[in-house]
């Protein structure tokens, strides 16, 4: 009897904090924070760096800064767009598609102006959906969500 071996990869805790904050909580600034540490810790990998782009542009959209949303998005796309389809788990080239759309809107914001509206990102691996399960049980919603830099005493999200 031949026996199957599957592979399942395993994803960094902070990395699943931020697809928690991202997708549940739609808290950009706490996305900024988890991902920002294992940008870090990955020697500031520009994949991390552009997933960490693409919150922060919808952090400032939301907030009212169209160029800072322009900024950190049109970054975020130029380096997501070189990575295969599916990366990390997720529907990479959904983002990129959506990403690009929401910089081209953002630059012609002044004369055709739309209201804010958050992205998804579409998991593909169903390990990775398991992961982020229960990585959500253990994450508490920051109601209200922060605003600025304050950060906690401790990281919950290394468990």
């Amino acid at each position: 009897m031949q026996r199957r071996t599957v592979c399942r990869m395993v994803y960094e805790p902070l990395y699943l904090a931020y697809l928690v904050y991202f997708n549940r909580d739609r808290d950009y600034f706490e996305c900024h924070e988890v991902l920002e540490e294992l940008w870090l810790a990955k020697d500031r990998d520009p994949l991390y760096k552009a997933f960490l782009q693409v919150a922060v542009g919808l952090y400032h959209f939301r907030n009212g800064n169209v160029r800072g949303g322009r900024i950190m998005l049109g970054g975020a796309h130029n380096v997501l767009q070189k990575y295969p389809d599916e990366t990390l788990g997720i529907h990479l080239a959904k983002l990129v598609q959506e990403t690009g759309e929401y910089v081209r809107k953002l630059e012609g914001y002044d004369e055709q102006p739309f209201p804010y509206y958050d992205l998804t990102l579409e998991i593909t691996d169903p390990g990775l959906e398991e992961a982020v399960k229960i990585a959500a049980a253990r994450i508490t919603p920051n109601l209200p969500q922060r605003r600025g830099p304050q950060r906690p005493v401790h990281s919950p999200h290394r468990k």
